[in-house]
Parts: structure tokens; C-alpha cells; sequence
């Protein structure tokens, strides 16, 4: 039996075209239940802000619910194995945040691989440090803090939320960078450490911004610098570290991740949801407020963000000898 040329060409692309269905089918029907963004620490601090920010915006966007679970714990490792080994279908998200870059050096005995395990979906924010001081250090600018430091090697102490924390490698690489000698005093937690630098405890402390806006804003802590490669909005008359120590850039970032294996279509259909309610002034000037920049992209583009830091902190920690709490 044979057809008219037409026919056959109709019928082959119609054949072409079955695959795409039940991929379209499944982009069409999610979300069909209430789905869960983990966040792997504890509730109030910007990462879980950021998340319900999501969760809500998400929320809206597709009329079913997204919930925050928040599994605080050993740098956010216990929420990143949760949704590493949760069912690869959409409806268990991971709040990513810059330790999760970070771990992949400090932790040698995890029970996951996150580059492996977690595929991107968005970059959400990129996200700021502020180098803050006690206002009687008797420095305003970093010049000053790099030529104070050398005149009194090891008499400054800098504090940090913890070993390989954000505020921990972002200082190292500054040491690094500008060859001076600055004590680490780790806490448990960034409120504690800022509140011991309001005291005096400490000198300096290179904070998120989120966490030390209100203290700068009040007198109570002096600022000379952040810690992107361009200045911020919440800061406009800030330099960067930059400016004085060239090539210096630390920023972190906040975005979305999904179990590897997650459908392509359902990782698209977050994303495209997630870049449209970011172009919200409501939820693009929250993200300013955090000390954020407000970033997007495709899942590619947060992947490339993701391998670059892991790469970059991987060196840090290697030349300071961080070692896990």
C-alpha cells in the first residue's frame, strides 16, 4: 500500500510529534497538588525569607500551594539530603544558598553530592557582604582597615557566623588578597557575632547585609565597603573591596534546585513561573531590602553560578585550612 507524498509527510510528523505529548500533558497539569521548598535553616533569617518569598510568589502564580519546610542542620545539609533523596517530581524544592557551594569542600563524608544530586532551576538573587566595624577602630575606608591590620598583625579579631561560613571564606579570601593578619572568631550564628561586634568583642565582621543594615543605619556599626563587584542600591555611596584590592569579589546567591532527574518540563515551568513574578516591584524591592540583587536566567546560567563558586570556595578553603565545625 502506498500513500500520496502529502499523507506520508503528515503522518511522520504527527508520529514526531507523540513523544512531546505526555511531556506537555505533564508541563500542563503542574502543579497538581501542594508542593514543599526545604530550607535547610532555621526560620526568620534571610534564606527562609527568601524561600516564603518564593512560596508565595509561586503560589500565586500556579493556584497551589507552596509550602516551607525548613530541616535546619549542619550548614544546611540535612534539608539539601532531603530533597536530594526525595522523589524527582516537582513538588520537593531546595532553597540554594551560597553554602551549599561551600560544603562540597568542608564536607567529606556527605551522603550526597550536590552538583551531582541537585539540579539548578533559577538564580534568584545575587546576594551582598558589608565589611563592617566597631566604631572605635579607628578606620573608615578600606585602605585604612589594610594599613591598620599590618601595623597591628593579629590584634584584629573578625567574626563570623561559623567555620565555612559565607562571612568566614569571604574574609579569608580578603586576608589572602591584601596579605594581612586578621584573627577568626567563629559563632553560632550571625546575631551573635554582630551583636559581639556592637560590644567591642570583636573589630570586624563581613556581614550580610540583611543582618547588619539596621545597626549601619543606626551608628551602632560603621561601614566601609561591600564585598560585589558593583556597588548596591541600599548602599550607593559604599565602595566595593574592589575598588582597593583588585580582582577582590565575593558575592552569594539565593535560587531554587530540584532532585536530579526532575523532569525538564516541570524545571522550565518553575522557572518561567519564577522569572515573571521576579519582574514584581513588590518582590523585586523585598530582594533589595535583603541586600539582594535580583538576578533570574535559566537553569543553565545558575548552574554556571553554582560549578564557578564551588570552584572558587574549594581554593579558599584549601589555602586557609578551614575545616569543619
Amino acid at each position: 500500500m502506498t500513500f500520496p507524498r502529502r499523507t506520508f509527510l503528515h503522518l511522520a510528523a504527527g508520529a514526531a510529534a507523540l513523544p512531546a505529548l505526555p511531556r506537555l500533558a505533564r508541563a500542563q497539569a503542574y502543579p497538581s497538588k501542594p508542593a514543599r521548598i526545604v530550607v535547610g535553616f532555621t526560620a526568620g533569617g534571610a534564606t527562609d525569607i527568601q524561600a516564603r518569598l518564593m512560596g508565595d510568589l509561586l503560589t500565586e502564580r500556579t493556584g497551589q500551594q507552596f509550602i516551607v519546610e525548613n530541616k535546619p542542620g549542619a550548614s544546611g545539609n540535612i534539608g539539601t539530603e532531603t530533597v536530594a533523596k526525595a522523589a524527582p517530581d516537582g513538588y520537593t524544592l531546595l532553597q540554594v544558598v551560597t553554602p551549599h557551594a561551600i560544603n562540597a569542600a568542608l564536607y567529606s563524608n556527605l551522603n550526597f553530592d550536590f552538583m551531582r544530586d541537585i539540579a539548578p532551576v533559577i538564580c534568584i538573587a545575587r546576594l551582598a557582604y558589608v565589611v563592617v566595624v566597631n566604631p572605635s577602630v579607628p578606620v573608615t575606608s578600606i585602605p585604612e582597615l589594610i594599613a591598620y591590620a599590618k601595623a597591628n598583625p593579629g590584634k584584629l579579631n573578625y567574626g563570623s557566623a561559623g567555620q565555612g561560613t559565607p562571612q568566614n571564606i569571604s574574609c579569608e579570601l580578603f586576608k589572602m588578597m591584601a596579605g594581612v593578619n586578621l584573627v577568626h572568631v567563629p559563632y553560632k550564628g550571625g546575631a551573635p557575632a554582630v551583636a559581639d561586634l556592637i560590644a567591642g568583642h570583636v573589630q570586624v565582621i563581613f556581614a550580610p547585609v540583611s543582618e547588619s543594615i539596621q545597626q549601619i543605619k543606626s551608628g551602632k556599626l560603621r561601614a566601609l565597603a561591600v564585598t560585589t563587584a558593583a556597588r548596591l542600591d541600599v548602599f550607593p555611596e559604599l565602595p566595593t573591596i574592589g575598588d582597593f584590592v583588585p580582582g577582590y569579589e565575593a558575592s552569594g546567591f539565593g535560587g531554587i534546585g530540584v532532585p536530579r532527574g526532575t523532569p525538564a518540563e516541570i524545571i522550565d515551568r518553575l522557572n518561567k513561573e519564577i522569572n515573571a513574578g521576579l519582574t514584581d516591584s513588590k518582590v523585586s524591592s523585598r530582594i533589595v531590602e535583603l541586600g539582594g540583587t535580583v538576578a533570574g536566567g535559566t537553569p543553565a546560567e545558575f548552574g554556571k553560578i553554582l560549578a564557578e563558586a564551588t570552584e572558587k570556595w574549594a581554593k579558599v578553603i584549601k589555602f586557609a585550612g578551614i575545616k569543619a565545625e
